[in-house]
């Protein structure tokens, strides 16, 4: 996430979206400018649905996004792919290996 990413759904990208756009965010919550905002278009069917897997403010999700039939939820699993899984642990493991010999951290 960077200044020039954050809020970078706002309500111009979501008018853009129009009644057959959906919006899909498994990236970063803070991403979505105004999730009231959001909340309020998929209510009133100005944009067609969500897919949301991250929000602005985790764990705490908008209550009124679990009574809509437009909107799939998940929790924060986006990423949870086996080839994502292994690197995170391949990662951790090189980590250890480079601690223990004195040796500079690694980075994603």
């Amino acid at each position: 996430m960077s200044k020039e990413t954050r809020h970078i759904i706002n309500c111009k990208v979501i008018d853009a979206l129009g009644p057959n756009g959906f919006l899909i965010n498994i990236e970063r919550g803070p991403h979505i400018d105004d999730e009231p905002e959001l909340v309020s278009a998929l209510v009133e069917r100005q944009i067609a649905g969500a897919g949301l897997d991250v929000f602005e403010n985790e764990p705490h999700v908008p209550e009124k996004l679990f009574d809509l039939d437009n909107v799939v939820l998940v929790p924060h699993i986006g990423s949870d792919t086996v080839e994502t899984v292994k690197a995170m642990a391949d990662l951790v493991v090189g980590n250890l290996e480079a601690h223990f010999s004195k040796k500079p951290l690694l980075r994603l």
